[in-house]
């Protein structure tokens, strides 16, 4: 446990860590707040009812740091600037001139993530108006006027816009990464709740499944730190090049490739998908039209979450976007050339082309494993609501793979730190 602290009590101990860390407290208190301010108009009782019952509504509010659930005036919360970063990333694949500038250092950087911040704020204005017609239609939000519905919009518009600066305030001058921190700050923050209702609803019988559960949870965080830092090491020679009177290369290093090299996106995209069936037929069942509400209600049926064909399309659409996700993050062709480029190569195989095979050969094998352990991380709620009978305490696997990746970049942010104020105290002496 003192280990496990051990870079938490440092940082404390060093005067200008503690500014970074009670500054991030102070940010963390300050979007909590705002998300406790309640946009006038709304049923917040059967609005927390509908996103207990619906997986989607409930993602995108773990995405929006708790928010959505208040429909605070950050309702919206992070989820326009994720689906900002998301879309941009996939057309750096697309526009060889964005892939051109995100190599362009720290200039690179800064104007990727201006362009981020132009593309949330129509997404925001998007997703403001899909929220709004979501909620009318199940009666929690009643009919306005056309300048209310703006109001409305450009409040949860500004609330994104707000949560994206406290992120990246917290990036700057705090600890770790800001938008992973709020996310993490929103899931822990409902956890005394959950705790709670789960507490003044237990009774004797289901004590054994809750120590089920406990023990179902410890494994399951325990697996995911386990493949999160999961890594396959490639070995890596450089050939010694002599110029002049210096001596370059002849080293040896490791190419590292993570068994989880795609982390949560896949299973965004396919809760995306796999929930879409199931919303189309609630929009479906309540038509008028005998045919379109009948096959509403097919749909409904098909796509029950605790089903066993929900469950398996889930499944295998997880471990499919995980597959895609890693091939457009991951080019082995462009490894392999840059290996090339400084004079390197694998023990056993020849530079180039044979390099790029033999880096996807390793790469598509270790993707598997990755790849059936989110899609079991995926279906992990249904089953434990089964196996325990406990639902009140269920937190989703998403949530607890956000939870534990954020956690240990933080404490590796925390050593990141620390090692270089002891390496700058060393060069003054």
């Amino acid at each position: 446990m003192n280990t496990l602290l051990a870079p938490l009590i440092n940082s404390w101990k060093t005067p200008e860590l503690r500014k970074k860390i009670l500054l991030t407290a102070l940010l963390f208190v300050v979007f909590r707040i705002f998300a406790h301010i309640p946009i006038p108009g709304v049923d917040t009782v059967k609005l927390k009812a509908l996103f207990a019952q619906n997986q989607f509504l409930g993602l995108l509010d773990i995405f929006s740091g708790g928010t959505l659930v208040n429909f605070s005036v950050m309702a919206l919360g992070l989820n326009p600037y994720i689906n900002a970063s998301i879309i941009l990333q996939l057309l750096t694949i697309v526009f060889p001139s964005l892939e051109e500038l995100s190599k362009e250092g720290e200039y690179g950087r800064e104007k990727m993530n201006q362009y981020t911040r132009f593309l949330t704020v129509p997404l925001a204005a998007v997703q403001s108006i899909g929220m709004y017609a979501l909620l009318k239609n199940q009666g929690i939000v009643a009919t306005v006027s056309p300048l209310t519905l703006v109001t409305m919009i450009l409040t949860m518009t500004a609330g994104t816009l707000l949560a994206m600066w406290i992120g990246e305030l917290v990036t700057e001058y705090g600890i770790g990464n800001g938008i992973s921190l709020l996310i993490f700050a929103g899931i822990v923050g409902r956890m005394p709740v959950v705790l709670g209702q789960t507490v003044t609803s237990v009774t004797s019988e289901y004590v054994t499944n809750i120590v089920l559960f406990v023990v179902l949870a410890v494994l399951v965080i325990a697996a995911t730190v386990f493949v999160n830092e999961a890594v396959r090491r490639i070995t890596v020679h450089y050939a010694r090049r002599i110029r002049g009177n210096k001596v370059y290369g002849g080293q040896t290093s490791y190419l590292p490739l993570r068994v989880n090299q795609a982390g949560v996106i896949p299973i965004i995209f396919a809760v995306s998908m796999v929930l879409l069936p199931s919303l189309v037929g609630g929009f479906l069942h309540q038509v008028r039209n005998p045919a379109l509400a009948n096959f509403g209600k097919l749909l409904t049926s098909l796509f029950n979450p605790n089903g066993v064909a929900y469950n398996a399309i889930y499944f295998l659409l997880v471990i499919g976007f995980t597959y895609f996700y890693t091939a457009i993050t991951f080019n082995p062709a462009k490894i392999a050339g840059e290996i090339q480029k400084y004079g390197g190569f694998i023990p056993g195989i020849r530079p180039g082309a044979p390099t790029a095979g033999y880096l996807n050969y390793i790469l598509t094998r270790i993707t598997l494993a990755g790849a059936l352990f989110l899609g079991a991380i995926a279906i992990l709620p249904s089953f434990a609501r089964q196996i325990s009978g406990v639902s009140t305490l269920l937190i989703g696997g998403t949530g607890v793979l956000i939870v534990v990746s954020v956690v240990l970049e933080t404490v590796k942010a925390l050593e990141a730190q620390l090692v270089m104020r002891n390496y700058e105290g060393f060069l003054k002496e």
